[in-house]
């Protein structure tokens, strides 16, 4: 293929089936610790990326992640966390997984082999020029994904990526790569260990700013949080204490009489 994946290079350990549980935790510990430092240098990258989602979300567009197997499910688990985190709808985040639903659970076997289902599962979303698709594959090499990124290039629609390898194949399909190095896995190819954490750390960051940069937090506070159980009321009460210097009695009644942080904190006179 004209690169080298170094996700499936050979591990830095050997005979890990001789290793004590100390030692393998260990070891695995000292992997992990790399994990930072690669996406650190992948920063500038990151940053192109979360400015053009922002853009496009600002002018009435969605964020599409979609993978296979592991990158799949990170996907879907950012895209998840995004309503009740920011208050924002299930549509503007989406996750997307070869083998549909069944594969969030379970294995589906050859899933992430078609090249051309995953063009199929955007077109069930509407996907449009308005949007941006994400790719997630820590080889960079999943057919499902690349084809997918291919056909939103040819129908004009902005494609990112976040893989662990270097000038893969998705990242020369992507318009706005982004390359977390991370380096041979503990247990040859286990890309579910270090890529898969630096899979994780990207899409928190892209994310993360992305809802910041939207508006969706004051100071530090989430205030736009969907308050869907005790804890997230009682933090949404606390939130109102320390930003109207008000009391628990009524920041409670505030956020009973408004429904959410942001209006309550609005509407207060």
């Amino acid at each position: 293929m004209g690169y080298t994946k170094t996700t499936e290079l050979d591990s830095n350990y050997n005979h890990l089936e001789k290793m004590s549980s100390s030692e393998l935790l260990t070891y695995i510990n000292n992997e992990d610790k790399t994990v930072a430092f690669a996406v650190e240098k992948a920063i500038p990258q990151i940053e192109l990326l979360s400015k053009i989602i922002v853009k496009k979300i600002t002018n009435g567009g969605r964020l599409f992640y979609i993978g296979a197997g592991t990158s799949g499910r990170l996907g879907i688990l950012d895209a998840s966390e995004c309503p009740p985190t920011f208050g924002v709808s299930h549509e503007l985040v989406n996750g997307l997984i070869a083998g549909g639903d069944t594969a969030i659970r379970k294995a589906v076997e050859f899933a992430e082999d078609s090249k051309t289902q995953g063009w199929k599962d955007l077109l069930d979303q509407q996907i449009s020029t308005k949007d941006v698709v994400v790719g997630i594959a820590a080889s960079g090499t999943t057919p499902y994904v690349i084809s997918a990124l291919e056909m939103c290039n040819k129908n004009k629609i902005i494609t990112g990526c976040i893989t662990c390898n270097k000038n893969s194949p998705l990242s020369t399909t992507a318009l706005y790569p982004i390359e977390t190095v991370v380096g041979p896995e503990f247990i040859t190819g286990s890309s579910r260990m270090k890529a898969g954490t630096a899979q994780k750390m990207v899409l928190n960051m892209i994310s993360t700013t992305t809802m910041i940069l939207l508006g969706k937090v004051k100071g530090n506070k989430m205030i736009d949080m969907q308050l869907s159980n005790d804890k997230l009321v009682n933090r949404g009460i606390m939130m109102l204490c320390k930003e109207l210097h008000i009391n628990k009695t009524k920041a409670s009644q505030l956020l009973q009489e408004y429904g959410s942080v942001r209006k309550a904190i609005k509407n207060y006179k």
